[in-house]
């Protein structure tokens, strides 16, 4: 294994003298990362329907059980692979607000507004419920309702973030919300006709409903410009909520854990910094001092950042100890899409 030498103070009586300790380099997963994101590029080119979030994830969990990339992932790789989760999802997040529209999303109206809360409320309290009356282990109910109800795999790593969750409770929230979310693309468009929906009220359907902002272009472009249109804007406001919801859940186990401190001894911040970072970058978009060639390039890095960190998470997938828990999980994933789903087609109904 690749090592790194720190020296640090004995604690051991030995007089405070200066001994060695090696930890883990992070280099060898943060290239590994790196390939990763250049392979769901590929994937993402050859396959213009498959989102590149989607591809790092899938090919995370690929390489934690190819036989030829197994022992590397789980070894020399783990700690640059567990650090592209945290902290490149943590700087994705903030440039996911230069993404963010403030000023489209409030022409939708108040209405739409107040629809996009309830239907986000409903999916997270409903999900977080249900998960637990289930007995899924760990964090999996708060992570996969928060997955469901506002941005799939982005928020679910935004949570993660303050709550503290186990990488392999992240990694199974982030493949069931993603797998819901790629069906979605397939299921919803054949529904348009059936329930009765105009391009522009399908279009608020599939931003009220579908996870992960590709998906939601993806699903929304069937039905043409409008539809579009209409779409990317309503998902726009589901991920504003992102920092308040973020910010509830810290301030809900902060509160939880009012005795306890961090490892420095200091109490944890109420409002995490990246989610202050994630509003001043919608702050800063929706000054318009940036020019459109900086968002570009914005998103481009937030897309880069994002699929690193979605690789390492995917990476730490244990399938076998998923299928212990696969059959609540799924029955979880497919009650609270039908819960987002249904939620929101009331939703649209009645402000259209």
């Amino acid at each position: 294994m690749a090592l790194l030498h720190r020296p640090v103070r004995a604690a051991d009586g030995s007089g405070g003298r200066i001994v060695s300790r090696e930890t883990p380099s992070s280099w060898p997963g943060l290239a590994m990362a790196a390939g990763g994101v250049g392979a769901a590029w590929c994937v993402h080119r050859l396959l213009p329907g498959v989102p590149m979030l989607t591809a790092a994830v899938v090919l995370g969990i690929a390489a934690a059980h190819l036989p030829g990339l197994r022992h590397t992932v789980r070894g020399v790789a783990r700690a640059g692979l567990s650090l592209a989760g945290r902290r490149l999802m943590r700087i994705g997040i903030v440039l996911l607000g230069l993404g963010l529209g403030l000023d489209q999303v409030l022409r939708l109206g108040w209405a739409t507004v107040a629809m996009v809360a309830g239907v986000v409320a409903a999916t997270f309290l409903g999900t977080v419920w249900l998960g637990r009356r289930l007995g899924l282990p760990g964090d999996q109910p708060l992570l996969i309702a928060t997955g469901y109800s506002i941005c799939g795999a982005s928020a679910i790593g935004a949570v993660s973030q303050v709550s503290g969750s186990d990488e392999e409770d992240v990694a199974a929230s982030v493949a069931l919300v993603t797998l819901c979310g790629t069906l979605a693309i397939a299921v919803l468009p054949l529904l348009q006709d059936p329930l009765g929906l105009s391009d522009e009220a399908f279009g608020r359907w599939v931003g009220a409903s579908v996870h992960d902002v590709g998906q939601v272009v993806a699903t929304a472009q069937t039905a043409g410009p409008d539809a579009l249109g209409e779409a990317v804007l309503v998902k726009l406001m589901r991920v504003a909520l992102l920092a308040p919801l973020v910010a509830a859940v810290a301030f809900s186990l902060r509160a939880r854990r009012r005795g306890a401190r961090t490892a420095s001894g200091r109490r944890p911040a109420p409002v995490p910094l990246f989610v202050a970072g994630f509003l001043a970058a919608a702050v800063l978009r929706a000054t318009g001092v940036l020019p459109p060639a900086a968002l570009d390039w914005a998103h481009t890095a937030q897309e880069l950042l994002l699929a690193a960190a979605l690789f390492g998470l995917g990476s730490a997938v244990d399938l076998p100890s998923m299928a212990r828990t696969g059959g609540r999980a799924a029955l979880l994933g497919l009650a609270a899409w039908v819960v987002v789903a249904g939620v929101s087609y009331a939703g649209v109904l009645l402000t259209v």
